[in-house]
């Protein structure tokens, strides 16, 4: 769990840590690099859930074997990971995502990250979230380093 303070917004005992696959934490059917490290680490605090359509049908493969797979189907993506974060409780999630179908997902997460990585982010996906990082190692670094999680979001 991560017990974080955000000054204006107040405590918070985070849980889970969802994120979406293709154009997050993945480039081109690969992981990106650095990624698997840093889920490593973050597995010791957080319950990490990678939620995809697995359009690439490479899912097993590229998810470490620490870290829970959760398919959903091709049709209403976004209304299905917005079950997720409700199922696991949104006041004690942060989701990572950066396409339209992840847009109610990091909406609904007491803190949504958009990733502006190689694949780029829809603009709704933008709109929505609390934060909007270049690059998913960063964001991830941030919730290694939660004082630098709480300098971005204070208010």
């Amino acid at each position: 769990m991560l017990d974080i303070t955000i000054p204006g917004r107040g405590r918070f005992k985070i849980k889970h840590l969802i994120l979406d696959l293709n154009g997050t934490i993945n480039f081109n059917g690969e992981i990106i690099e650095g990624v698997a490290e840093r889920l490593g680490k973050l597995g010791q605090t957080l319950d990490i859930l990678v939620v995809t359509a697995d359009t690439r049908g490479k899912a097993e493969r590229l998810i470490p074997p620490s870290i829970k797979l959760h398919k959903i189907k091709e049709d209403e993506e976004g209304i299905q990971k917005l079950e997720v974060v409700r199922e696991l409780g949104s006041k004690e999630t942060i989701s990572i995502g950066n396409g339209s179908n992840d847009v109610l997902m990091l909406k609904e997460s007491l803190i949504g990250i958009c990733i502006l990585g190689r694949e780029g982010a829809s603009g709704d996906a933008i709109m929505v979230s609390d934060l909007i990082i270049a690059d998913i190692n960063d964001a991830l670094d941030l919730l290694l380093d939660p004082d630098r999680l709480v300098a971005t979001l204070r208010k």
